[in-house]
């Protein structure tokens, strides 16, 4: 029977107004005027709030008590999907912070796993290191981080072939232009981070074919005046996107707000939750390449205070966009659903909605709380507020 979805505006993607939906067969059947009847449809009548794509999440590292560091398996990738897509995210690249060859080559084996599997959700795979730079590792093993040889490239290449999407987040000061062309040029999406390069080094990068940014403002060379760093040249480089961890725990929103207004375009900046083992938990600490990690007031933190991840799901960083740096609404949204999937080629897939695309989809109260998800057109969650 087809879903009649009524009572909530809709964000398509680009656009927020008023609306109701038709889901059948698991896809969007109809976008109709706001108060349509649907004569045979069951009927759920919202009282406010939002339809949105459902979230699309470049950085998750972990989720429901398990990170991929630690267990690199096909049921540790399966669990991070069904814990972040309770949370809303329902198109996730899971995350590998830098580690050995053994774990990474386990961890591409997990993700490609999951993708044969048709595991909801799963984009690809996101290699955060090893080929960073020691002097912005944050919460990196920095006896795991280490330049880019050869043999690294031609695995990268290879994984390449076997993932959908690939995103490799790398430091200019470990790899050479040379080696990020051949990156690029095997459809391999490279992101510039955890990096102290130099303004012109980052455009370097860029040109070589360089085009997402990892967390901006966090573990990169800050904006100088004299030396921009790679948070100049993120800003004022077009070519290039960039991912936003939006908690006012790692960016202070007028830093947000002011890298909003200086960012040239096409390239966007995009919202990633960096999330780790306890989302969709309560899990008060868990571990990371044997170093413990605490969950206390939003943060994740080492022992020595240094952050490590976040604490973070996009509807609270919605609600820090618009509340604490005044992004208008449609922005907001935009940066947590069509901007990362353009980020990753995914814009035909996921990121909007549309007739004849699959039915992703959240409604967010008018407060930006989750109130219900639906994925593949099936409810994961609902609010006990939501009445058919």
């Amino acid at each position: 029977m087809a879903l009649h979805l009524t009572g909530a505006r809709i964000f398509d993607g680009e656009n927020l107004g008023p609306g109701d939906l038709l889901i059948e067969g698991g896809e969007v059947a109809a976008l109709l005027p706001a108060g349509s009847a649907v004569p045979g449809a069951e009927v759920l009548r919202l009282s406010g709030g939002i339809f949105s794509p459902g979230f699309v999440d470049l950085q998750i590292n972990g989720g429901g008590g398990l990170m991929l560091n630690d267990r690199p398996e096909l049921a540790t990738v399966e669990m991070m999907a069904a814990a972040n897509a309770g949370l809303g995210a329902l198109t996730i690249l899971p995350t590998l912070i830098t580690d050995t060859p053994e774990v990474t080559r386990r961890a591409v084996e997990a993700v490609a796993g999951a993708v044969a599997k048709g595991v909801p959700g799963i984009a690809g795979l996101h290699l955060e290191g090893p080929h960073l730079s020691l002097a912005r590792k944050g919460a990196h093993d920095p006896a795991l981080i280490r330049p880019m040889a050869e043999a690294d490239l031609g695995f990268l290449q290879n994984v390449a072939r076997r993932l959908p999407r690939l995103l490799v987040t790398l430091a200019p000061e470990s790899v050479t232009p040379d080696q990020i062309a051949r990156l690029a040029g095997a459809g391999i999406i490279v992101s510039l981070g955890h990096s102290d390069c130099s303004y012109d080094a980052a455009r370097a990068a860029i040109a070589s074919g360089a085009h997402v940014a990892t967390h901006l403002f966090n573990a990169m060379s800050p904006l100088g005046n004299r030396e921009p760093g790679l948070v100049g040249a993120v800003l004022d480089d077009g070519r290039i996107s960039a991912g936003l961890i939006a908690d006012a725990v790692h960016v202070h929103p007028a830093a947000i707000r002011s890298a909003l207004a200086a960012k040239r375009g096409p390239g966007e900046i995009f919202l990633v939750t960096d999330a780790m083992a306890p989302a969709g938990t309560d899990l008060a600490s868990f571990t990371l390449n044997g170093r413990t990690i605490r969950r206390e007031d939003g943060r994740l933190t080492l022992a020595d205070g240094t952050l490590a991840g976040a604490d973070l799901d996009f509807p609270r960083a919605l609600r820090v966009l618009r509340d604490a740096v005044g992004v208008p609404l449609d922005q907001t949204l935009r940066m947590a659903t069509l901007a990362p999937a353009r980020v990753i080629g995914l814009q035909d897939r996921c990121g909007r909605i549309g007739v004849g695309r699959r039915a992703d989809l959240v409604h967010l109260s008018d407060g930006l709380e989750l109130q219900g998800i639906w994925q593949g057109g099936q409810a994961l969650q609902l609010s006990p507020g939501l009445a058919a």
